[in-house]
């Protein structure tokens, strides 16, 4: 479809996409190497490999890669891209900025969900995307979730690991970004029903736009950047660790928070499934086995 968004906006679309396109490349061999590291003793079954699913879009121009990951470590793990040039609804186009002057709307995304079998290794959650209406911006962020209530505190190693990434990838660019988008996270991913967080947070940023695009996309790699450091990290440190049953059945209801939020609360999830995304790749954050209590 041709679109009146100029020129410049849609190199710089394409110069996101071209980077979450290598990310997304980076991080889905780093987690088929840990699957293969993981102790034979605690996951005996033969380590996974990614299925890269191409997709096309509906409506609009455009589509993506889902890839889809089950293996011995990690029950259940997804890394999809997607880039579009599409319209918003009129529903729709009330909500974003720019969008009121022209509903015409360029994207590209790199959006990855974690589920290890392990109890002891945290589930994981990261996202980072250019969107452009006649205005353009940055959004996305990481957080990490513990599935056991020990791990869960401000004290704990991988709280602290991973926090001091976030902080890592946003001091260079402005040392308020991390205090802020921090606070972001922890508002964001709360669960107000149940009146606690999802996880022990990490930063979440949206219509993000300092005004200078090499700085922001910059920002943007430097969070993509930090998680492929970070999280292989906690995964190496953790995976060792012998567990039970009773372990699993807290990780289990852990993961039933986890829906909860997806589908009651993640703004992610609503758009991508009014703005026509491929259905397959939006729930593929849902855990394989949950519990409620």
């Amino acid at each position: 479809m041709t679109t009146t968004l100029p020129p410049e906006i849609l190199e710089r679309r394409d110069r996101a996409k071209t980077w979450f396109e290598d990310l997304q490349s980076r991080i889905c061999a780093e987690l088929e190497r840990l699957d293969a590291e993981a102790p034979a003793d605690l996951f005996p079954e033969p380590a996974g490999r990614f299925d890269m699913r191409p997709w096309t879009r509906e409506t609009g121009v455009g589509g993506g890669v889902g890839g889809f990951f089950k293996g011995r470590l990690f029950e259940k793990a997804a890394v999809h891209t997607s880039a579009a040039t599409a319209r918003f609804s009129p529903e729709m186009a009330a909500q974003m900025p720019g969008a009121d002057k022209d509903p015409t709307y360029v994207s590209s995304s790199i959006s990855l969900i974690v589920h290890p079998r392990s109890p002891c290794v945290p589930t994981v959650h990261m996202n980072t995307r250019f969107l452009s209406t006649a205005e353009s911006w940055f959004g996305g962020g990481a957080d990490l979730t513990p599935m056991l209530d020990v791990q869960r505190t401000q004290e704990a190693d991988d709280t602290q690991l991973f926090h001091a990434a976030m902080r890592g990838a946003c001091d260079p660019f402005d040392p308020e970004w991390y205090g802020k988008y921090k606070a972001w996270c922890d508002e964001y991913f709360y669960l107000p029903h149940r009146k606690e967080m999802r996880g022990i947070g990490g930063i979440f940023y949206d219509r993000h736009n300092s005004g200078d695009f090499e700085k922001d996309f910059a920002f943007t790699r430097a969070v993509g950047e930090a998680f492929l450091d970070v999280y292989p990290k906690i995964v190496r440190k953790r995976m060792s660790q012998a567990w039970g049953e009773a372990e699993r059945q807290e990780q289990l209801i852990r993961r039933g928070r986890y829906v909860e939020f997806n589908l009651l609360y993640d703004r992610g999830t609503m758009f991508g499934l009014k703005a026509g995304g491929n259905i397959e790749t939006i729930l593929s954050s849902m855990p394989p086995m949950v519990a409620w209590t």
